[in-house]
């Protein structure tokens, strides 16, 4: 059984939300940590108008959570949102695993480590090439204008 990571973004009841905000974000984490995950970072992102009106609807708070749960257990994490009154609609996406700290860290505010540069080719030879193009165009725009007096 593979344990995967996964972000999932939630459209959240505003009005809900606007009267409980703690109520509310508190259901996030406990539907992952019912079926066994773990949470790794959980956050507000976003409240703004939707693009159409859901469930009546107009307007929307955006949840991000990136969490940790074995991937036999989605099915019943996504019944368990459809159940939640709080959740509007949601996204469930697995992150690639280079990517999990990356993402982790971004969500939670952090710097995250930076990666070390690729080698890149020497300068020599790219100044080596770039020279001999504009030789070559100096050249032709020379024998052009020669060729007109």
């Amino acid at each position: 059984m593979a344990s995967n990571v996964y972000e999932c973004l939630f459209i959240l009841d505003s009005n809900r939300y606007a009267r409980e905000a703690s109520a509310v974000a508190a259901t996030i984490p406990a539907m992952v940590q019912n079926l066994g995950g773990e949470v790794l970072a959980n956050r507000l992102w976003n409240e703004q108008k939707l693009a159409y009106p859901i469930r009546g609807h107009r307007k929307g708070t955006y949840w991000l959570t990136y969490f940790r749960l074995d991937s036999t257990r989605l099915p019943e994490f996504n019944r368990a949102c459809r159940l939640n009154d709080n959740v509007l609609r949601n996204l469930v996406l697995r992150v690639e695993p280079r990517l999990v700290t990356l993402l982790v860290s971004h969500a939670l505010g952090k710097s995250a480590p930076v990666a070390p540069e690729r080698p890149s080719a020497p300068p020599t030879e790219t100044r080596e090439a770039v020279d001999a193009v504009a030789h070559e165009e100096a050249g032709s725009a020379n024998s052009a204008n020669g060729a007109g007096n």
